[in-house]
């Protein structure tokens, strides 16, 4: 399995993030956020086959690009269409669905669905292309323990956190990577061969399994020879007052992810200001990541109040207290100051 991350936009414009689950069985892609020309930056067959779309919060600079993703996908068939935020979602996004005439679509097939993430619940609303999006209809609900969405590749995890208004942070995680210790091959006497594949694609109450013609107990072979391993990791963290008692809880929550995605809206200098607006700092953020353990921190969502040398200054301070912090590769303003 492979876990790939691309953060959409550019320094100091709106910015998201497209992920790709690639179980070697099934591509799954994940959208976080949809801001300004986000969408349209990607291939059309990569937007028109979003799995699922998930929104921080509804703030302008993180849904005004939806329209884009939205042209690509509207009347889609070919798989569900849905849409995940906090509470308010199904509203703010039943405005945007009637952004539009819709009086050739009268009948036609089509639904979207809409689940807001309350603090102890997932509530459902589906809206239809064939209504003009007209009505909501609410449902289902269910508790929310944790996990928003599971794939075929890897889960969503939640959390709630506080921007003035509920911002959701998101972390993903790939399902344990199942693999087979060739090295203990010779010890039971076997030969590799395309019954490995096999046996790492069986359940363990399947039939015995034929190896040179002669039958093997499929549980006895993967107790023997089966390893698994922790998949991969990525936190989407953007727009939320990251106080001590937050940083804690959410230290403990990504504790060893892979990559944190984080917001560096502010420099730390203007640490109070970001306070008052409910932001982070890139020391901040490096903080986070140092305290949860994380191999590799990516700094995204800066502010144009500053300078492209006051970003290589935010980038250094981070790495001073988290050396494995960069901003986008496709950015370009990398610095070679290192802590």
């Amino acid at each position: 399995m492979s876990l790939t991350n691309v953060v959409l936009g550019e320094a100091g414009c709106d910015n998201a993030l497209f992920l790709r689950i690639d179980s070697g069985k099934s591509l799954e892609r994940l959208l976080f956020d949809c801001g300004e020309d986000c969408a349209s930056t990607l291939p059309f067959a990569e937007v028109s086959n979003v799995d699922q779309l998930f929104f921080s919060h509804l703030h302008i600079d993180h849904v005004a690009g939806f329209d884009s993703f939205f042209r690509c996908t509207y009347d889609r068939l070919t798989k569900p269409n849905h849409i995940w935020g906090p509470p308010g979602t199904a509203q703010i996004l039943q405005h945007r669905f009637q952004g539009f005439l819709w009086n050739l679509q009268a009948g036609e097939p089509g639904e979207w669905r809409v689940s807001e993430i309350h603090e102890s619940e997932i509530r459902t609303t589906r809206f239809d292309l064939g209504e003009a999006f007209s009505i909501a209809h609410q449902e289902s609900s269910r508790p929310h323990q944790g996990i928003v969405w599971s794939g075929a590749g890897g889960t969503v995890k939640a959390f709630t956190m506080d921007h003035k208004t509920p911002s959701i942070a998101y972390l993903v995680e790939e399902h344990s990577r199942r693999n087979v210790d060739t090295s203990k091959l010779a010890s039971l006497g076997l030969k590799p061969g395309p019954w490995l594949k096999q046996l790492k694609d069986a359940s363990s109450d399947s039939p015995p399994l034929l190896i040179e013609g002669a039958p093997h107990d499929v549980k006895s072979l993967q107790d023997a020879l089966m390893t698994e391993s922790k998949g991969d990791s990525t936190a989407y963290l953007t727009d939320f007052l990251l106080d001590d008692s937050t940083m804690e809880g959410l230290a403990e929550s990504l504790h060893g992810c892979g990559t944190i995605i984080c917001e560096g809206q502010y420099r730390h200098a203007d640490i109070e200001l970001a306070r008052k607006n409910y932001h982070m700092t890139t020391v901040l953020a490096a903080k986070l990541a140092k305290r949860a353990g994380v191999e590799k921190l990516i700094l995204f969502h800066v502010s144009d109040r500053y300078a492209r040398a006051e970003w290589q200054e935010m980038l250094r301070e981070a790495r001073e207290a988290f050396p494995n912090t960069h901003y986008p590769e496709h950015w370009g303003i990398e610095t070679s100051a290192s802590a």
